[in-house]
């Protein structure tokens, strides 16, 4: 709880008191005045100039005690945990009862640094001394609990050789004015952040990466920035739209609001409020869009929550229409406050911060994962060294999961905060995600097509994504590694479009582009089923096919018109009668699971043609993995 710090710090550098050991009241003019000198600069901020002036007074008398544990105060302040835990250590050697008061600062700075076992006997001796008033005791106690949490996590870290190595994103990025809440787009080459302009204005810039490093970072062109403050944002993963907090706006339900902008030809439009369905009296903030777009994130206290400000979501409706927020409930809200959440482009793990789960003290960044029931898991720390004594702000990761951005006013900032990049520790980075991006056409007009694009985990057969292209066919969708995917597109009036991503055994290592060319649903027309799957040598439809074969019920249900037949293809291997055999058995288990579904018999039909229709050369395996397929054919319409 950083809020002590200071309370601390003006008691360490108020004039001595009278003690045993030491005594205040040797100390030398001429050291006596230079601490009186340090205590004036002190109080207008100026910590680094102080320190200079308790050096002159320690130099006039090496047993100045309270120079000392004004120095470590002032380091304290510095954040420069090692020599303030130096400057204390150096006080108590000259005299232990007169600084025994001391050794709750000292422990503090000893946490700052990360030695939490040699915080925890430093609070012990602390609470153990007489006549130490209840505030005081209270902050020892809570710090204590502290110390108990890192010591339990460190106990169980995975990964010791973890090197937590904060890199500034420099200066074409940060300035003498404040940069945070960063926000990457899926390939990791546009960032959009806040700068806070003159301490009081802020604005979104933006910067591009290049084989050499960042471009200069510029102003959001369009009407998104204005005189009023814009911040804390979101960039959707293809960086086409932005949502952000607006506070005071004229249009505004509270006194921050949710509002979004839409990137176009000519720049970024005029921001848009969110609504009464989303905004509400109390504050709303610091949005994250889910990688479909069809989910936004967000922090707000209004009421119904589990405690200060909760995280909730929103969801939009096949109409475009936001729906009343839902709380993500106890299992990640606290009664303490939970803020700046972030959902990673696997739309499965979700970063946020919160002082109300068990931490290292202050705001702490914690994840939860999304389970296959969609519930959250109980929130995990990060851990230090990247959660600190201090308040850690909002973080993003890149799509590949190994690399977080952050905000931190670190020794090397070029003023206020700045951005840094810094490396994740793996038990604590989420899944890593490559993307498919292309456009939708005509397979006769070539024209684009705006249609639906669905990526369904085959296991589970949860949709992990559904995202809708833009007019001209354009989409990018995220392909989180680890598992197999169906891929469909579909638009009312064409064959739906099959595609099949085998991540669970093979990791690719570059990221794909896939043209898709939907058929207009005619007499004649065909598509490879490519997520039918069967039991080698057998015709027993496995699990993982029941993904595709509901969507082969939803479309027949959505062109009521059209009669299908199924037909069946194996290899060459084995006996022609056995194959043919086979095929039709598989074409048969196909359009009986549709007719398990309510589809008419009528419409449906099924042939097996063996191994006499091939569409690559039997002479190799990838050749005969082509051949066996199941396919969809349109009789009629």
């Amino acid at each position: 709880m950083r809020r002590f710090l200071p309370a601390l710090m003006l008691l360490i550098l108020q004039l001595p008191a009278w003690g045993q050991g030491y005594d205040p009241s040797k100390v030398g003019k001429k050291a006596a005045a230079a601490y009186r000198k340090a205590l004036e600069i002190a109080g207008n901020g100026q910590y680094r100039e102080a320190i200079s002036w308790v050096d002159q007074a320690i130099s006039a008398d090496p047993g100045f005690v309270d120079a000392y544990l004004s120095k470590a105060g002032l380091h304290g302040e510095l954040k420069e945990y090692a020599q303030a835990v130096e400057q204390y250590e150096k006080a108590f050697s000259l005299d232990p009862a007169y600084t025994a008061e001391y050794k709750l600062p000292y422990a503090i700075n000893l946490a700052g640094m990360g030695a939490f076992s040699r915080a925890k006997p430093a609070l012990k001796a602390f609470l153990a001394s007489p006549g130490q008033d209840e505030r005081a005791r209270k902050a020892a106690n809570y710090r204590l609990d502290c110390m108990n949490f890192a010591l339990a996590v460190d106990s169980v870290k995975k990964d010791r050789n973890y090197v937590f190595s904060p890199r500034n994103m420099g200066d074409s990025i940060n300035s003498r004015d404040s940069e945070y809440f960063p926000a990457l787009t899926i390939d990791g080459k546009t960032l959009v952040f806040t700068r806070r302009l003159g301490g009081r204005n802020e604005d979104f810039f933006m910067s591009h990466k290049h084989p050499d490093g960042w471009s200069l970072a510029g102003a959001l062109n369009g009407e998104i920035n204005s005189g009023l403050n814009e911040g804390a944002q979101t960039l959707s993963l293809d960086g086409q739209l932005l949502f952000f907090t607006g506070c005071n706006f004229p249009d505004g339900f509270g006194n921050c609001d949710l509002y979004f902008s839409i990137r176009t030809r000519t720049g970024w439009s005029l921001p848009k409020n969110m609504g009464d369905m989303v905004n509400t009296e109390a504050w709303e903030s610091a949005p994250s869009l889910s990688p479909d777009k069809r989910e936004l994130y967000f922090a707000s206290s209004m009421a119904g929550g589990q405690g200060g400000s909760d995280i909730w979501v929103t969801r939009r409706g096949t109409d475009g229409q936001w729906s009343e927020p839902e709380n993500l409930g106890p299992a990640v809200n606290s009664p303490g406050n939970e803020s700046s959440p972030f959902i990673h482009a696997d739309n499965q793990t979700l970063y946020f911060t919160s002082n109300g789960h068990r931490g290292y003290g202050g705001d702490d960044l914690f994840l939860t994962r999304r389970q296959v029931d969609g519930s959250w898991s109980a929130p995990e720390n990060l851990g230090y060294p990247i959660n600190t004594i201090e308040n850690e702000g909002s973080m993003v990761v890149s799509a590949d999961g190994r690399t977080a951005f952050y905000a931190s006013d670190r020794a090397d900032s070029r003023g206020g905060l700045d951005l840094y990049t810094f490396g994740l520790r793996e038990d604590v980075r989420p899944v890593s995600t490559l993307w498919v991006e292309g456009q939708v056409i005509d397979s006769l007009s070539r024209t684009g097509l705006p249609s639906a694009v669905e990526l369904v985990d085959l296991t589970t057969g949860r949709r992990l994504s559904r995202i809708q292209t833009d007019e001209e066919g354009y989409y990018m969708m995220p392909l989180p590694l680890g598992c197999d995917y169906a891929f469909h597109v579909n638009r009312k009036g064409y064959l739906f479009f099959s595609g099949n991503f085998p991540f669970s055994s093979k990791v690719p290592d570059s990221t794909y582009r896939m043209d898709i060319p939907l058929q207009p649903v005619r007499k004649d027309a065909q598509i490879t089923l490519r997520n039918i799957f069967f039991a080698t040598g057998d015709f027993s439809l496995r699990p993982e096919s029941a993904a595709e074969l509901d969507i082969i019920v939803r479309w027949l249900q959505e062109n009521p018109g059209v009669r299908i037949r199924i037909n069946g293809h194996t290899d060459n291997v084995g006996q022609a009668t056995e194959n043919m055999t086979l095929s039709t058995r598989r074409a048969r288990a196909v359009t009986e699971y549709l007719q398990s579904k309510g589809i008419n018999a009528s419409r449906l039909s099924f042939q097996g043609f063996g191994a006499s229709r091939p569409v690559a050369p039997n002479t190799d395996e990838a050749g005969r993995s082509r051949n066996r397929r199941t396919e969809l054919e349109v009789l009629a319409q």
